[in-house]
């Protein structure tokens, strides 16, 4: 089957989560989980584009910081979902003002470990001379941002994450190249993908260099108000190019965009066994609609137990 012109409207994208995988489509999201008892349950939930619901999502910049804030909203339901059901727990409510909180302390860890301490660390350390300043801070943040990812990949339990990770990559692969939605076909694709949020927080980090370097060495106290309010300004800047990078994969300008956060996935993703494969690809069917599920059976070759864990 030859592969399918590349829509940009009908992309897909997720997260790996606890034993599982949260997939997100044009209408909807879904997360599929193996249970304890070995079966794959999953949950769908209809949910058209940000950009079909708020004007101000299609605005350049803007957009970047409300899908960012929408993502990390989907991610900790799904991550709470899926810890329930690894676990073997009935399923509870999850009240937006706990998904809030959980959202703002994430943002402040971020900006405050990525974002402000390196600069003051910089401040401190640093000679006199901006270029120095820029150089330490600059070498502090990918330091800390690289060695953080290196070292929670230390974990078995975040290795196996970083396994649904990469098979979440591979199933979107899979689906955007026309093949089958089988174990074989989606086992033949790289872990890493363009879109991925690795490479989002990569350019995050890159543009923060770029961006501050220009800002200088102010007092200590401008120094951190400029790096916390920098944040937004950043997070709509990366998002744009991210976007971009994706829209032209194909094309030599969108690799060069995705090549640090496509290196930055060797850390993120790993090989997955064959039983996390039919979990992304469970996810994805679960997002997806009707139609485009039937033409996904049609391909052939699709897990029993995926098809069987959708949503009715």
């Amino acid at each position: 089957m030859p592969p399918r012109t590349f829509d940009p409207q009908q992309t897909v994208g997720g997260q790996a989560v606890l034993e599982g995988v949260m997939m997100r489509a044009p209408g909807a999201w879904a997360v599929a989980v193996r249970r304890p008892d070995g079966v794959i349950e999953a949950a769908r939930h209809p949910l058209p584009r940000l950009s079909s619901r708020s004007r101000l999502a299609k605005v350049l910049f803007i957009r970047g910081v409300l899908v960012l804030g929408e993502s990390l909203s989907l991610g900790y339901r799904a991550l709470t979902w899926s810890a329930q059901k690894a676990g073997g727990e009935d399923e509870e409510d999850i009240g937006k003002g706990q998904i809030l909180g959980s959202m703002a302390v994430a943002l402040v860890i971020f900006a405050g470990l990525f974002i402000v301490l390196p600069a003051v660390a910089a401040d401190r350390l640093s000679p006199e001379s901006e270029l120095g300043f820029a150089a330490i801070e600059a070498v502090l943040r990918l330091v800390l941002f690289v060695g953080y990812i290196w070292a929670i990949g230390r974990s078995r339990e975040i290795r196996r994450v970083f396994q649904y990770h990469g098979a979440e990559h591979m199933s979107i692969h899979a689906y955007e190249a026309g093949e089958p939605l089988s174990v074989g076909s989606v086992g033949r694709y790289r872990p890493e993908h363009p879109r991925c949020g690795t490479n989002f927080l990569m350019i995050v980090i890159v543009l923060a260099i770029v961006v501050f370097t220009f800002v200088g060495r102010p007092d200590w106290w401008i120094l951190i108000v400029s790096r916390v309010v920098g944040i937004p300004l950043i997070a709509g800047l990366s998002y744009e190019v991210l976007r971009f990078g994706g829209l032209h994969q194909r094309e030599w300008l969108g690799r060069v965009l995705a090549a640090p956060g496509m290196w930055l996935q060797r850390l993120t993703t790993g090989v997955p066994e064959e039983p996390m494969i039919e979990v992304a690809i469970a996810s994805l069917v679960a997002a997806l609609e009707d139609e485009q599920v039937d033409e996904l059976v049609g391909r052939g070759g699709m897990p029993a137990a995926a098809l069987a864990a959708r949503p009715a």
